[in-house]
């Protein structure tokens, strides 16, 4: 799981979004506009993503998963 330190910043760019998670900078935009990633939209075509919300991602994001996932993952 990602730990982010006190000094962390508060919001990500889509693109430091996408290298935390290792997905693609339009897997990150796509979660962004079904809603499901939380975003704040600065200037015509940018996006912040709040610290909270990946926090948020990250741990109902890893209990929601099904058996047959971990075990994909876990190899």
């Amino acid at each position: 799981m990602v730990q982010f330190t006190h000094g962390s910043p508060q919001f990500f760019t889509v693109a430091e979004v996408a290298d935390i998670m290792r997905v693609s900078r339009m897997t990150i935009y796509r979660m962004v506009h079904s809603g499901e990633l939380p975003a704040i939209r600065v200037g015509k075509n940018s996006y912040r993503v709040p610290r909270s919300a990946l926090d948020q991602l990250f741990s109902t994001g890893i209990q929601d998963m099904g058996d047959t996932d971990r075990q994909v993952m876990n190899g």
